[in-house]
């Protein structure tokens, strides 16, 4: 799973267009790190098995909403 630390205060650049420019990238890589997270998901839920699936309480409808982080 990726994570990035949005949390921290930038002390330089953080301002002007080089700050909205930086914050752009910053975005662009969060969309990029969601959906690629959701492919992963959605890739290991659809390679189990019904059983497999029924065990920890999903159907093959659940894999979609699960890999969008709707449930």
């Amino acid at each position: 799973m990726a994570a990035l630390d949005t949390t921290r205060i930038a002390t330089t650049g953080s301002f002007g267009l080089v700050g909205r420019i930086g914050a752009l990238f910053v975005s662009a890589f969060n969309v990029v790190a969601e959906w690629n997270d959701a492919r992963a998901t959605r890739k290991a839920l659809t390679g189990l098995t019904d059983r497999e699936l029924e065990d920890i309480g999903l159907c093959r409808g659940d894999i979609d909403m699960i890999a969008e982080g709707r449930r």
